[in-house]
């Protein structure tokens, strides 16, 4: 049985390595120390599917002893720190704390994902409840009119703004708003609930930043805990829990178990998974065999890798 590190030992076996390397100098004989996500995470999906991994993106028995679980944010502000981990994290959370590697000697931009050569990319979609699972016909409504204000140029804008790819279109929310007559009166007084993927978490909040004034200010609030949520919050077991949601996200294909009602689903936006180590670290490139290796515990140290 693989051992899962957590709790006040990590701490201390993490603030031991990063004070180990007092010369400054980065030494490659050190013990890699992997980060993952969760089981529940899309982005832990999409990242083993990516490296030929499948078989560990359900199951922590797969990865190597003392892997270290941590959220999105959790590992960007991890490997800023800790000189010898590794992670990976969504592109739309990627900045200049940490290094983003190459994957299969491509570099981890918006337009290599576009042109399709950078091969670790993934979609962001959206799922909303049943159309005959609203409390209300207010509620139904704002959070048709937002997913409508998705396929427009408005919100294609604040998705690239956030780092993320996103798709084709045309129409500006000018140009569909008189299909929403909810957004014409006041809702400051309605709460639309929005979950699932914290990869999402960032974009999703400045979509509902820029879109809540277009619709009556009604009040947003985010709840982000992991794709299988998105699901399961507003269509399956929890639909009608405390933690309901109007909206979910996945950052992930929807699996065959989570097929929505007619109408309910979509794609918002491409992203890409972007495999990060410290600033300090030699390494620029990652093969999928490489990083096979790492998770899989075939590859310990770094200068296995060199």
């Amino acid at each position: 049985m693989k051992k899962l590190i957590l709790g006040l030992t990590m701490i201390v076996v993490l603030t031991l390595a990063a004070c180990s390397n007092a010369s400054g100098e980065w030494g490659s004989s050190s013990n890699i120390t992997v980060y993952t996500r969760d089981t529940s995470s899309g982005t832990r999906a999409g990242f083993m599917g990516g490296i030929g991994f499948d078989e560990a993106a359900e199951d922590d028995s797969q990865l190597v002893d003392g892997f270290v679980i941590n959220d999105n944010t959790g590992i960007l502000t991890s490997m800023a720190t800790d000189e010898y981990g590794i992670g990976y994290i969504s592109l739309s959370s990627l900045d200049d704390s940490v290094k983003g590697l190459q994957f299969e000697g491509v570099d981890p931009t918006i337009a290599n994902v576009i042109n399709n050569t950078y091969a670790l990319k993934r979609p962001f979609n959206y799922v909303i409840r049943s159309l005959d699972d609203f409390t209300n016909e207010t509620e139904k409504n704002i959070t048709l009119a937002f997913i409508g204000f998705l396929n427009t140029t408005d919100a294609s804008d604040i998705i690239t703004n956030e780092g993320a790819i996103s798709l084709q279109t045309s129409d500006t929310w000018d140009d569909i708003k008189d299909d929403y007559n909810v957004c014409r009166v006041d809702n400051s007084d309605v709460t639309i609930r929005f979950g699932g993927s914290d990869s999402i978490e960032q974009v999703a909040k400045a979509l509902t930043d820029a879109f809540a004034p277009k619709c009556g200010n009604f009040v947003a609030e985010h709840d982000h805990t992991g794709s299988s949520d998105g699901f399961k919050r507003t269509q399956g077991t929890e639909k009608d829990g405390d933690n309901y949601k109007h909206v979910g996200f996945a950052s992930r294909p929807f699996k065959d178990t989570e097929t929505g009602s007619e109408s309910t689903q979509g794609q918002l936006a491409w992203d890409a998974i972007v495999v990060i180590v410290h600033n300090d670290n030699f390494i620029n490139n990652m093969t999928s065999e490489d990083l096979k290796k790492i998770y899989g515990g075939q590859f310990l140290t770094w200068d296995e890798l060199l």
